[in-house]
């Protein structure tokens, strides 16, 4: 799988340098032997292979045997000096783990033994923290008597370093998702809706959205090394969350055509609704059109989501959904990232949207050409790492990556009009 830097680059300002290893040093005088900050080893990731062991909230990190694999936590210190750094882990008894901690360019290595599957502390001493910013704790099992190195609880910190850290604490390890809702003159009877998408970096469990509107959504995937995806998916009507079998047959959208190599189907767990999803091997640093049309049925709306294939010169049908208790047209139009898996949510992620245009019912052209940002809740406190942006006259989605960014929910932005409509669409 390849992965792209950004310009601000986490991997420079994480980078470990190679060092000797040291065994743990006691304190210095003076130096705070407290541990304040525990970081729940449910926050870690495993790199490289991000399901190399399993990493949950309520158990931690367990099932680590390869020692090819490492556990890292990703935080900002902001504050510098003594580092006091250790971890909470749970062995059998009398089994041991000799392991390897890098932070600041500084490793050390202690070892564990087991007291039954009670915790043990394994204090790896201090390091100096030369300056605030983000850093990165990695892990390495280096040799073991049992099968695993250890069931890890916390990373524990203490010491100046330590004050005023920030970790993200929240129960789940994905990037926070991001949006960009466009901004259409009201009252606006929106039947088109065309946006284009660059994905930039296309890390495993993305999901780029182009086009999302009040009824659905329609982006690009990224299911697994060797599997992508044009996603095209309509919602029922009614307030089921989760199980469509329980959604009354009024309530349903009814799938009325679909194209070539299409599957189409149902999906729950996030609402209900109708789904099609076309496997293509899209590309990253390409530019993709995407085109959602609303047609006004009755009580009904037929939404339908055309794709254009580069390599074929044409669009083509992703599929069309009948909407019940709906009877309008687009309304809610926005973009967005989605991390949604959660297990490699220190990746950055990070698309370029645009230019975003709409068509009304009488066929003019709007174009549109301001946003405004928001994210999910883990978004507010935890993960910073969330923002968005105008580059080269198109808005810009980013999250992952654990660097702070300054956007702030709420914040809006504004690009220059292109000026130019989308030109020669023919549908099939």
């Amino acid at each position: 799988m390849k992965t792209n830097c950004l310009p601000i680059s986490f991997t420079a300002a994480l980078m470990l340098a190679a060092a000797s290893v040291f065994a743990a040093p006691a304190a210095g005088p003076g130096e705070n032997m407290t541990f304040t900050l525990q970081i729940p080893a449910g926050n870690a990731y495993v790199l490289p292979d991000a399901e190399g062991a399993d990493v949950s909230a309520e158990k931690g990190v367990t099932g680590w045997t390869n020692q090819h694999d490492r556990i890292a936590w990703y935080g900002q210190l902001k504050a510098k000096g003594p580092l006091r750094v250790a971890l909470t882990l749970r062995l059998p008894a009398m089994a041991t783990s000799r392991l390897k901690l890098t932070v600041a360019k500084q490793s050390r290595t202690a070892e564990a033994t087991g007291a039954g599957g009670a915790p043990v502390t394994v204090d790896f001493g201090t390091v100096n923290v030369t300056s605030p910013g983000p850093y990165r704790f990695e892990l390495e099992g280096r040799s073991k008597s049992g099968v695993t190195f250890g069931d890890l609880d916390s990373l524990d910190l203490g010491g100046p370093a330590a004050q005023g850290a920030h970790f993200s604490m929240a129960k789940t390890r994905g990037a926070p998702s991001v949006h960009l809702w466009y901004t259409v003159p009201k009252d606006t009877p929106v039947k088109w809706f065309y946006n284009e998408v660059t994905v930039r970096t296309d890390p495993l469990w993305s999901y780029y959205m182009a086009c999302g509107f009040s009824r659905g959504y329609f982006g690009i995937q990224v299911n697994s090394p060797t599997e992508r995806r044009i996603i095209f998916s309509v919602w029922d009507s009614g307030s089921e969350p989760v199980d469509r079998t329980k959604v009354a047959p009024d309530n349903r959208v009814q799938l009325l055509a679909k194209g070539p190599g299409v599957f189409a189907g149902s999906f729950g767990n996030e609402g209900t609704g109708g789904h099609s999803h076309l496997v293509y091997p899209w590309k990253t640093g390409h530019t993709y059109r995407f085109l959602v049309t609303a047609q006004p049925d009755g009580t009904h709306t037929i939404y339908s989501g055309y794709f254009y294939f580069p390599e074929q010169n044409r669009w083509g049908l992703i599929a069309s959904f009948r909407a019940p208790k709906d009877g309008g047209y687009l309304k809610g139009l926005y973009s967005f990232n989605e991390d949604f898996n959660g297990a490699n949510g220190e990746m950055r992620r990070r698309a370029e949207f645009g230019p975003q245009w709409i068509m009304t019912a009488d066929g003019r052209w709007i174009e549109l050409t301001t946003a405004t940002f928001t994210h999910t809740a883990d978004g507010k406190t935890e993960r910073l790492d969330r923002g968005a942006g105008v580059i080269h006259g198109r808005f810009y989605l980013t999250n992952g990556g654990f660097v702070p960014l300054t956007t702030k929910y709420g914040d809006k932005f504004s690009r220059a009009a292109s000026g130019k409509p989308p030109a020669n669409i023919a549908l099939p």
